[in-house]
């Protein structure tokens, strides 16, 4: 199987090609810009091993990697985690509702009416970005998986 290093040398060295064909296909400087932030997090801190009890992805969060508790005790290593399509929803939806728990705690405890401020954010560019490096990821998992089995 692929080490955690290995994918994430793979995602980070193919995001300059990305880079370049989204500027040879001319699309916007601000776009571009969403899709490299959210590639790159979602490289280094939302990679499909997050399934897994011990992984170097969850170290990188450091003494935050207790949040992924939960995460790794649904999802069988492997399974919906990997899934092209619902991969990064299950890890951004884990995060969005951690943070929505964290913002009502804290808004019911502080007794001040919350304030969500408006935020511009390039949908297409953003998904991009996420669901980019959990194909890669994915894809060498199988490739990785097939070698062994055939070879």
């Amino acid at each position: 199987m692929a080490a955690g290093r290995s994918h994430l040398a793979l995602e980070l060295a193919t995001l300059p090609l990305w880079i370049l064909a989204g500027a040879a296909l001319e699309i916007e400087g601000q776009h571009l810009l969403v899709f490299s932030l959210s590639y790159t997090l979602a490289s280094i801190l939302l990679s499909p091993d997050l399934d897994l009890r011990r992984t170097s992805v969850g170290r990188r969060w450091g003494p935050l990697r207790v949040i992924w508790v939960p995460y790794f005790l649904l999802f069988r290593h492997r399974g919906l985690s990997h899934s092209l399509l619902w991969g990064p929803i299950t890890r951004v939806g884990y995060l969005a509702c951690l943070t929505a728990a964290v913002w009502c705690t804290v808004v019911r405890l502080s007794g001040v009416s919350p304030v969500i401020p408006a935020v511009n954010v390039h949908v297409p560019a953003l998904a991009a970005g996420l669901y980019f490096p959990n194909t890669l990821h994915v894809l060498l998992d199988r490739a990785c998986s097939l070698r062994y089995r055939v070879g």
